[in-house]
């Protein structure tokens, strides 16, 4: 699925967006267990551009694209939620950065759309 959204994952990964979607969506959809459509929100979002910074520092270091994503994803899932994101953003302490940010956009997209 080709994206166009140069603030997000998809404008930020620049020549690599059209293979690091879908490498992205799935290694997202799978740590989290968050349907594709809540994943492509996320990659969307500004957070989503936050973490292809990620991806992007991964591959400045030498890592593969695969790697890189892959290391992002993991490294956002060992990150947690803390008292001050929980209070900001309205996401549950504790729960996995990652897992936590994917559902948030999700939620703010469908509360834009009703």
């Amino acid at each position: 699925m080709l994206r166009i959204n140069a603030w997000g994952f998809y404008g930020t990964m620049n020549e690599q967006a059209e293979a690091a979607w879908p490498l992205a969506m799935t290694a997202i959809s799978d740590a989290t267990c968050q349907p594709l459509e809540s994943v492509r929100t996320f990659l969307d979002s500004r957070h989503g551009r936050h973490f292809a910074d990620d991806v992007q520092n991964g591959l400045y270091a030498g890592d593969a694209l695969a790697d890189a994503i892959k290391a992002a994803t993991q490294r956002w899932m060992g990150w947690t939620i803390g008292r001050t994101t929980s209070k900001q953003y309205g996401i549950p302490k504790g729960l996995p950065y990652l897992t936590g940010f994917v559902i948030h956009c999700e939620i703010v997209e469908e509360s834009l759309a009703a």
